[in-house]
């Protein structure tokens, strides 16, 4: 009954109006979300030797400001590498109380696109429960779009997710996709909305999910579709061929908003466009396997609001070469800030300390603040998923913009790109692979008007191009040479998307891959 949506709305309303009213400065939030992190860790192999109990005496009882130039000085900085071979793999090996307090059941697999291997991130219970409690916040925060109908809160919510069948390891913890191992718990009171069950949830071949979710979607009355850009519209494309109708409304009427995440829209939404048959409330969600760490929470917003108060503490590292090297990687001893010491349009990498054990953990991303007042961020990219072979400095953020002016300009749809850096003669040069859905794309006119954007929205780019960097290559592929890549590499579905940047030993078997599956003349 559209009664129940109605009531169910105006409480989202009244919600946010206290909620609103009730914050404190995001300083404090911080300060408050540090201290219970350091007050439940502090028995734990890691606070005992990191003497959290001075720590959280100085947060209490000390002068202000003291407690972070304490912290800073007492904990070290990590990357996944260190964390783990120091720390998370006593908790992996059975041991109790290391970095968190008891034991840790299950593992967040990364998509490990850009690395050897997967990392494997402890997800805790206090995680579990504080993603919970973000995801309902971001529920809640629908309350401020005016527009949605009072029945939209009665209708399904499709999550596209990892598989829940997780995979076990030898001393009884479990390991898969964040997604799949937060559905397996989701609350017994969302189960009646949430879509596609847990039996097709617990689907490991992502073929063959997204053929069982097409076989039964026109059963659904789905008003919410959560999940990474690339996949939904995959799973879009496949429900409107087999039911033959020109777009996804008419199976779901009632679909109104999207949720995403994972990487920028802005590629897709061109595509994404043309499978609906009305608009659509997109919202953007910033869920990582470290946590939930941002979401949209207000129409319009051009940023994501950090979570502040909830089992997240956030530090920020300037993203320069003071502070990381060519490749991306972390210096010595950086310069990290507290939230309200950074600055709005500066680049920034991103340090958390978690309800999971993560202890000063460099997660990767980079982001820059666009309101500081609302704590409100944007994602540029990664650390690691940059070029800057001789000072062009280009950000994942300045390649996405690109892309999507290039792309409404020659009346294209890119779903996927990367790009590497690569020698050329004595000097450097990129090369580009840019899938489209359209044939005959000429990748002469698509370099040109994609080197000409790239040097207008990044000024060092602009110069390195009269000077080392020399040439732009494009080859246009088909949106399928990435999923089979993806593929091959077991990273296909889920929360897993293609790396913006190949760097070193994967750029050679990109290229041996394309051209064993003949995308590209050996």
């Amino acid at each position: 009954m559209a009664l129940v949506g109605s009531l169910l709305k105006k409480g989202i309303h009244f919600s946010n109006i206290v909620a609103n009213r009730r914050k404190a400065s995001l300083h404090q939030q911080q300060k408050k979300t540090l201290a219970k992190l350091l007050a439940k860790a502090r028995y734990t192999e890691f606070g005992e030797k990191y003497n959290f109990d001075e720590l959280l005496s100085t947060i209490l009882f000390g002068e202000k400001g003291a407690f972070y130039e304490l912290y800073k000085r007492t904990v070290p900085v990590y990357d996944y590498n260190k964390i783990f071979n120091e720390w998370w793999h006593k908790s992996l090996e059975g041991d109790k109380d290391v970095c968190w307090p008891g034991t840790v059941k299950y593992y967040a697999l990364s998509s490990g696109t850009s690395e050897a291997a997967s990392k494997q991130i402890p997800v805790t219970k206090a995680m579990t429960k504080a993603i919970q409690k973000t995801s309902i916040r971001q529920i809640l925060s629908l309350g401020h779009y005016k527009d949605l109908p009072p029945d939209l809160y009665e209708k399904g919510f499709l999550m596209l997710s990892g598989s829940t069948n997780l995979n076990p390891h030898d001393t009884g913890s479990l390991a898969g996709d964040l997604s799949g191992i937060q559905i397996q718990q989701i609350p017994r009171w969302f189960r009646p909305y949430y879509k596609p069950g847990q039996k097709i949830a617990a689907q490991r071949d992502w073929g063959l999910k997204l053929e069982e979710i097409t076989r039964v979607a026109s059963e659904w009355d789905i008003g919410f579709v959560v999940g990474v850009p690339a996949w939904i519209q995959l799973l879009f494309e496949k429900i409107i061929a087999h039911y033959n109708v020109k777009n996804i409304h008419e199976i779901w009427p009632n679909l109104q908003v999207f949720a995403h995440g994972g990487v920028s829209f802005e590629p897709y939404r061109k595509g994404f466009e043309k499978l609906l048959g009305k608009p659509m409330t997109y919202i953007n969600t910033y869920l990582a396997s470290e946590g939930f760490i941002a979401y949209q929470s207000r129409p319009g917003a051009v940023g994501m609001e950090l979570v502040c108060d909830n089992g997240l503490f956030f530090e920020f590292i300037p993203f320069t070469p003071q502070n990381f090297d060519s490749d991306g990687a972390m210096l010595d001893n950086p310069e990290t800030l507290m939230i309200d010491q950074v600055e709005e349009g500066k680049e920034y990498a991103l340090l958390l300390s978690t309800c999971s054990g993560a202890w000063r953990y460099l997660i990767g991303d980079t982001l820059k603040f666009v309101d500081k007042s609302r704590g409100e961020i944007v994602i540029t990219g990664r650390t690691k998923h940059y070029l800057s072979l001789c000072g062009e400095h280009l950000s994942v953020d300045n390649m996405n913009k690109a892309i999507d002016l290039v792309s409404r300009e020659m009346g294209i749809s890119v779903k996927e790109f990367t790009v590497c850096g690569i020698e050329h003669g004595t000097l450097f040069a990129h090369d580009w692979y840019v899938g489209v859905e359209e044939s005959n794309v000429d990748a002469e006119v698509l370099k040109q008007k994609l080197d000409a954007k790239l040097a207008e929205l990044n000024d060092d780019y602009a110069v390195e191009r009269r000077h080392a960097l020399k040439e732009v290559f494009v080859n246009v592929l088909p949106n399928q040479a990435f999923y089979h890549w993806m593929e091959s590499k077991g990273k296909l579905g889920g929360q897993n998307k293609f790396p913006r940047v190949f760097k070193k030993d994967l750029i050679d078997d990109w290229k041996n891959f394309l051209k064993t599956e003949g995308y590209i003349a050996p």
